[in-house]
């Protein structure tokens, strides 16, 4: 990730400074005309914005504790991925150090990086985030959440947990018609790519449904008017079954249908969907 941030700085122009525990991988960097720094000082000392990419914060300041007085007056944009808590820390570790701070988090895998369909997020001070947007416009499209430090991360944890939960049930999903093929004696290699335009059209409406419900998540009212929890859960009985049948792991459904059983079972079962979020903010509640 940290050789594709540094290659989208040089594809638009930026002079850029790189440096890594491997030097090996700075190397292809170098041919391509970046600078390579022999030690941290040295790439401290090349530009007022310092980009941090690397495995954990533990790691961010193995490197950076050591050199951290060549920090001042400098921005520490850190695209390291961690916690809101840890993201809260570092801004008031750089601050000692006479550093202002930006945490980040990276929307992509290191192909998409340079893309502007591509979202970086931000945290932390605006006007330092306004200073350098041009910068890291660079890098991907470049949205700023507020001033606390700890919402990108934040943030990207919640995005990753809506990319699992909708790959995996495009997973499931994929395995169910699979098995279908394979017990109808088809070809059932092509399953995948048989399902996944439907999906695809399939989760184009599904985004529209939550723009119908987050007005409802934040006024705490669900009207039932379209499909209620009462329907939802009858309906996923039928994809219990159906997995069941064929083979397959039925675990992610069942999760789901027990979170619609709770939501239920504190008087949400002729709301919509979105009243299932009651009992996910807060899993003791019974009625």
């Amino acid at each position: 990730m940290g050789s594709a941030l540094a290659a989208a700085f040089l594809e638009r122009g930026h002079p850029t400074t790189v440096w890594n525990r491997s030097q090996d991988k700075a190397r292809p960097l170098a041919d391509r005309g970046a600078r390579a720094a022999a030690t941290p000082e040295e790439a401290l000392a090349a530009s007022p914005l310092i980009v941090a990419c690397v495995r954990d914060y533990e790691a961010l300041y193995s490197v950076l504790d050591p050199v951290a007085g060549h920090l001042a007056g400098k921005v520490l944009v850190n695209l390291t991925s961690g916690s809101p808590e840890q993201a809260r820390e570092a801004v008031a570790w750089a601050g000692s150090h006479g550093a202002d701070y930006l945490d980040g988090a990276i929307m992509t895998t290191p192909p998409g990086v340079g893309s502007p369909d591509m979202m970086f997020l931000y945290s932390g001070a605006h006007t330092v985030f306004e200073a350098h947007r041009p910068a890291l416009a660079a890098l991907g499209d470049p949205l700023h959440l507020g001033t606390d430090p700890g919402l990108a991360s934040l943030y990207d944890a919640a995005l990753l947990g809506l990319m699992w939960a909708t790959m995996t049930g495009w997973l499931h999903g994929t395995a169910l018609v699979g098995a279908e093929d394979a017990a109808e004696g088809t070809a059932e290699k092509t399953a995948a790519r048989a399902f996944t335009p439907l999906a695809i059209r399939w989760l184009t409406a599904v985004a529209g449904f939550l723009a119908t419900y987050a007005p409802q998540v934040d006024a705490g009212r669900y009207p039932g008017d379209d499909a209620t929890v009462d329907i939802q859960i009858a309906a996923i009985d039928h994809l219990i079954h159906a997995a069941a049948a064929r083979g397959i792991d039925n675990a992610l459904p069942e999760l789901l249908k027990s979170a619609m059983e709770r939501a239920k079972a504190a008087g949400h079962g002729n709301d919509s969907y979105a009243s299932v979020i009651e009992v996910l903010k807060n899993p003791a509640v019974r009625k």
